[in-house]
């Protein structure tokens, strides 16, 4: 009896984002999505809903957050005033979304807020 692979396409997409400045990480933040969110640049190409799992490391901690979420914005390829292509994912509404956007805004007090320019907005 022969085990076929299945094909790959029922799996999420693995996003790995490693931001290790403030700067960065306050561009990709999407504070306005529920759960909070991150901007993930990637040609891939998904639709608005699919669900991905992302492997974010942040700053100088060595860490690799594992944490799942779904695709709520698309910029995509050639997007007007040269954005980069990408998606923002929502943190689902999971421990490990709570904590992990809880730290983004522990990084970000002083930062959120500001007027400085994002990713997305």
């Amino acid at each position: 009896m022969t085990h076929h692979a299945k094909p790959q396409t029922a799996r999420p997409g693995v996003l790995s984002l490693n931001i290790n400045s403030k700067s960065a990480l306050y561009a990709a933040y999407m504070p306005f999505l529920n759960n909070g969110g991150l901007f993930v640049p990637t040609p891939k190409n998904y639709n608005l809903g699919d669900e991905v799992f992302m492997l974010l490391q942040l700053m100088d901690d060595p860490t690799r957050h594992p944490v799942a979420g779904r695709v709520a914005w698309i910029t995509p390829h050639g997007a007007q005033g040269g954005k980069t292509q990408g998606v923002g994912v929502q943190f689902s509404d999971d421990e490990a979304g709570k904590v992990l956007r809880g730290r983004i805004e522990q990084i970000l007090a002083g930062h959120l807020g500001s007027s400085r320019p994002t990713h997305t907005v």
